[in-house]
């Protein structure tokens, strides 16, 4: 399945979508890949403010690897990471990777692809595509029962003609 962002907006605005319609005691892995300056991080923010979370506060943990955010009480925690600046799957378990998997948080590491086969057998990939100045092509593809329950929760949320399928 695929979505289309035509500004940083609607590419917040998806983020926001996903986190609204999260089944908060499963919590979900986003593995976001793309290109550098694609818009994984204004994804992020609007993740963050569909869990209730203030978006000034998420920036991309780059040097800290990680950070977890925390929205109102009972509410489901966000933890953020990105892996470009990990060389190795035990560099990557040395940093905390296993901490980071709490159930019911949404988890959401950018350039995840890069490890692959350390991250949950249940997630949700989004590959970010530039198509355009500010345009954006997310291609979802869910891997296990988790992310596709929140894959098709997503789509209907964004229904009718919810930006095509593929």
């Amino acid at each position: 399945m695929w979505f289309e962002s035509h500004s940083p907006e609607e590419t917040a605005a998806l983020g926001r979508a996903l986190a609204v319609v999260l089944d908060a005691e499963a919590g979900l892995f986003v593995s976001l890949s793309g290109p550098l300056g694609a818009g994984k991080t204004v994804w992020v923010k609007g993740a963050a403010t569909g869990l209730g979370i203030d978006p000034s506060g998420v920036t991309s943990p780059t040097f800290v690897i990680a950070n977890r955010h925390e929205g109102p009480p009972g509410g489901t925690p966000l933890i953020h990471a990105d892996l470009y600046r990990i060389e190795s799957e035990p560099e990557l378990l040395a940093a905390g990777f296993l901490d980071w998997l709490e159930p019911g948080a949404l988890v959401v590491a950018e350039w995840g692809d890069r490890f692959p086969d350390a991250l949950p057998q249940d997630r949700l990939e989004l590959r970010i595509e530039r198509t355009g100045e500010a345009a954006r092509r997310f291609e979802a593809t869910p891997w296990g029962p988790a992310a596709q329950a929140a894959l098709a929760r997503l789509a209907e949320a964004l229904a009718p003609g919810a930006h095509g399928e593929g």
